[in-house]
């Protein structure tokens, strides 16, 4: 059975989201620079500085030429296709096809695969363009199917083909490979920032341009190119692209950092990288932003080598498509080592303190991932390896650490809080970012990622957590954190490319940088459900609120504490408030009067003032074709050891609480559990959620209303934090999530001596036995928090 061809599938082969090493540009004897542009560009799809004898080269090499070898045996030009499992009737086939001889002219020009400069190969490889050039991709034939096939995915395998095997295409062959592309990506491709000519999609688009304009010596499609990237630089306040909180968007409603952001980086750097230097350099004083990006928008989604599924969209359920050793790995940690590779080129087209800097970041990064370390990855190309293995042997790169503190990003309802030792992230949904993206099959039951999903990783441990078949295989019902109604959806529900969103505007925070309080009014996919839910950020845990639970959907709504991949055949322990639980498959429980709970290896729940709470441990199977009809039906079974609060048949007013503590042994979620003056639930309903904890400093409440939780008082919808600190200040954090708030006033009942700063929207603040602060207004904040920083009385 045929596979589908992906744009997973192509960025991996093609590298527009990785790939390649950057090159000074060359000095010719002869020729323009075109022919200068040229010979960078293929230096640039091979790699340079790289020993093809040693690892990890020779091996990749040899893999690309079995791979070629294998092709160049199955091609077989016919009417209709030029591979018998990729009729060239379905636009994703055109595009698959083009990448077999991609992968062939790849193993022709490389050094040690066994077939270098193989005359008869490139023969074959200019046979089978011909024959794609007469049956499917000519000036004479009309875009059907996917339109990314035609202006993204052909074209740029075409081009890299061409500049492979220039040498041996006649003068013709390549005009006519040319006037193919300028048939499907006309200069009128980018004439107007809007459609499918934004964000990722606008910058494959101007790559094609470029090449065209490099290969067919037209210095006017290389200057429509680099100035049609203009508008994908500066920031945004809606629709696609970058944000000035350093979230990325892409089809208008999606969170899509780490995958079409993922996609505009790389090919991003590939453009800086190339037209460094030649009549042709971006030089618009925007790319900045790009650059920026790196740190502001990348990094703090990139965690030992991973890339965090809450900024992936789609690409969650490209886990592993393969029928063969080709087959692409994907996931998180394959999504991640395309990113580093792609800093790493990016860092040749910026300042050197940038650079240096970026490497420092990508050294880490490749040595803390021992789960799916970086140089075995043999989806990465030859020349990402080399990018990368560079800045592994470079001693004067000291890697840097991965880092502590909290990152909001309100303009795609995402959150990462980071501690020493561990990472989560926190997916919602909004009016302004939906459910889930569906589309080309793919993702058909990703429905409730956006209903509070937490995820979480460990420094050393529980990297593989959402790689390992978690996708297929969880119960899609039952993704951790989310609060959900059991009612039965249909695959894509809701509808493609992010049309399902919940009418609900409170979503959002405040963060002082290091600890946060996370708010989402949580309205169900093709549901009634209807919830509070707040996550309360701190040290070594997060405090996690449901309230206000209601449905009518005649079905069982839950919160889900915990949903752990266990593996193939993990038997990992679960201690209840002490005493050890059975680790037989299709164990269940009602644990009453539950204080705490600690699964051996992963971490700690602490359920304050004691909870019932189920429990199941299960294998469940599925496969890859399950939640994308593109991947390998091939069945995978994993464990699971799952935790939640059931709330019943069309509850009314539910609540629950709970504390997540990542790492945590046994014997400190037990101490935490029997400390019961840690934590203060100050309000846990339709109104209000909030929470004190004194040993921290720390009051936060997510005023859904106005009204009073503890101290703190809001005369409308707000989120505040308040942090006391050791030095006799505090630092009030206040946000309008609704961005709704045309004036606010904000009371904590603290003795407050002074106001040492206020950012420029508070018009008031007194002092004395309390501090009031008044905002004015906070409809243009986009959700950032405003900070207040106080001496106390």
């Amino acid at each position: 059975m045929s596979t589908p061809w992906s744009r997973r599938s192509f960025l991996r082969l093609s590298g527009n989201a990785a790939l390649l090493t950057a090159i000074p540009s060359l000095a010719f004897a002869a020729g323009d620079e075109f022919d200068t542009l040229r010979g960078t560009w293929r230096k640039m799809l091979l790699g340079s500085g790289f020993d093809p004898a040693a690892a990890p080269f020779a091996g990749k090499l040899a893999l690309l030429g079995s791979q070629a070898a294998d092709h160049r045996s199955a091609m077989a030009a016919v009417a209709g296709s030029l591979w018998p499992d990729l009729p060239l009737t379905v636009s994703s086939s055109i595009t698959g096809s083009y990448a077999r001889l991609a992968t062939m002219a790849q193993a022709y020009a490389q050094p040690g695969t066994g077939l270098t400069g193989d005359t008869a190969l490139a023969a074959e490889i200019r046979t089978g363009l011909d024959h794609l050039y007469d049956q499917a991709y000519n000036p004479a034939k009309s875009q059907f199917g996917n339109w990314w096939d035609f202006q993204i995915g052909s074209p740029q395998l075409l081009l890299d083909i061409s500049t492979l095997l220039h040498d041996h295409l006649s003068a013709t062959r390549l005009a006519n490979y040319l006037a193919a592309v300028d048939r499907f990506v006309p200069d009128s491709a980018v004439a107007h920032y809007t459609g499918t000519s934004t964000g990722a999609n606008r910058v494959d688009l101007c790559r094609s341009l470029a090449l065209r304009g490099v290969l067919g010596k037209n210095a006017a499609k290389i200057a429509l190119a680099r100035d049609a990237l203009s508008p994908v630089f500066p920031f945004v306040s809606s629709g696609d692209g970058f944000y000035a909180d350093g979230s990325f968007v892409q089809h208008t409603y999606l969170s899509y950092t780490g995958s079409y952001g993922a996609v505009l980086l790389g090919g991003l750097a590939v453009l800086f990288s190339l037209l460094s230097g030649s009549t042709w350099a971006v030089t618009d004083p925007h790319r900045q932003i790009v650059l920026d990006s790196v740190e502001k928008s990348y990094a703090p989604f990139l965690h030992n080598g991973l890339m965090m599924d809450a900024v992936s969209g789609r690409s969650t359920s490209r886990g592993n498509p393969r029928t063969n050793s080709y087959g692409f790995q994907g996931g998180d940690h394959g999504r991640g080592h395309g990113v580093l590779a792609s800093i790493a080129l990016l860092g040749t087209a910026a300042s050197g303190a940038e650079n240096q800097r970026w490497r420092a970041l990508v050294k880490g990064w490749t040595q803390r991932d021992y789960y799916s370390p970086v140089l075995t990855d043999t989806d990465l190309s030859v020349a990402a390896l080399a990018r990368i293995k560079a800045v592994l042997d470079d001693n004067a790169v000291i890697a840097l650490p991965e880092p502590t503190g909290h990152r909001l990003f309100p303009s795609m309802d995402r959150a990462v809080h980071r501690r020493p030792g561990w990472a989560a992230s926190f997916s919602m949904a909004s009016k302004r970012m939906g459910f889930y993206e569906t589309g080309n099959g793919e993702n058909l039951r990703g429905w409730h990622a956006g209903a509070g999903m937490l995820q979480w990783w460990g420094d050393t441990y529980a990297n593989g957590q959402y790689t390992d078949g978690f996708w297929p295989t969880v119960d899609p019902y039952r993704l951790p954190g989310t609060t959900v109604s059991r009612k039965v959806l249909a695959d894509a529900e809701g509808g493609a490319w992010g049309l399902p969103r919940p009418d609900a505007n409170w979503v959002g925070g405040a963060t002082d940088g290091e600890y946060a309080a996370l708010g989402q009014f949580l309205r169900g996919l093709s549901s009634s459900l209807y919830a509070k839910k707040s996550w309360f950020c701190l040290a070594d845990a997060v405090v996690c609120l449901a309230g206000a639970v209601r449905s009518t959907d005649g079905a069982a709504v839950e919160t889900v504490v915990e949903n752990r991949n266990l593996g193939a055949t993990g038997t990992q322990a679960l201690t209840v408030n002490g005493a050890a639980q059975p680790t037989a498959l299709g164990w269940s429980a009602t644990l009453s009067g539950a204080r705490w709970a600690q699964i051996a290896g992963h971490g700690g729940y602490v359920f304050p003032g004691g909870a019932t709470v189920k429990a199941l441990r299960e294998a469940r199977t599925g496969s890859w074709h399950d939640i994308n009809t593109g991947g390998t039906t091939d069945p995978i079974t994993r464990r699971y050891l799952t935790l939640w609060f059931d709330h019943g048949v069309d509850p009314v007013d539910a609540a629950c609480s709970y504390l997540l503590m990542p790492g945590a042994t046994a014997g400190a979620t037990a101490a935490r559990a029997a400390d019961t003056g840690w934590l203060t639930v100050l309000a846990n309903d339709n109104n209000q959620q909030g929470v004190r904890v004194g040993s921290l400093g720390v009051t936060a409440v997510n005023f859904w209303f106005a009204g009073t939780a503890g101290t703190l008082t809001a005369d409308g919808p707000a989120c505040v934090l308040v942090r006391e600190h050791g030095d006799g200040t505090a630092t009030v954090c206040v946000s309008d999530p609704m961005r709704m708030r045309t004036g606010l006033t904000v009371t904590w009942n603290r003795p407050v001596a002074s106001v040492l700063s206020t950012p420029v929207t508070v018009t008031s603040a007194t002092t004395g036995s309390a501090l009031s602060l008044t905002f004015a207004d906070l409809t243009g904040q986009a959700g950032a928090t405003q900070r207040i920083r106080v001496a106390l009385g």
